[in-house]
């Protein structure tokens, strides 16, 4: 059982910069990030394997950045030119190869005041 730490969330203006942390307890495929505002399904914002392919929303694109570091099975979510359509709890996801197990955190509260 893979366990999934995240840190990072809060308030910011929009146009402001936030950054998501995420550790894994052992080593995981992929990881990425979800989020979800109430009343809506689960959105995919970014994925990112072992071995650095990368997924992004196209909401996203261009303002965030996933990325990565193997040697701690830490993921990161640099975002920045945040607007209050942003505002959502953001997950922490890892999948085994093949996807055969999934895994979530908590979840982190973004907030982007307009």
């Amino acid at each position: 059982q893979v366990q999934l730490v995240e840190s990072g969330g809060g308030l910011v203006q929009a146009g402001g910069s936030l950054r998501l942390s995420c550790a894994a307890s052992g080593s995981i495929f992929s990881m990425g990030w979800y989020r979800q505002v109430p009343g809506k399904q689960r959105e995919l914002v970014a994925t990112i394997t072992s071995g650095g392919s990368i997924n992004y929303a196209d909401s996203v694109k261009g303002r965030f950045t996933i990325s990565r570091d193997n040697a701690k099975n830490t993921v990161y979510l640099q975002m920045n030119s945040l607007k209050p359509e942003d505002t959502a709890v953001y997950y922490c996801n890892g999948k085994t190869f093949f996807a055969t197990r999934e895994y979530w955190g908590q979840g982190t509260q973004v907030t982007v005041s307009s």
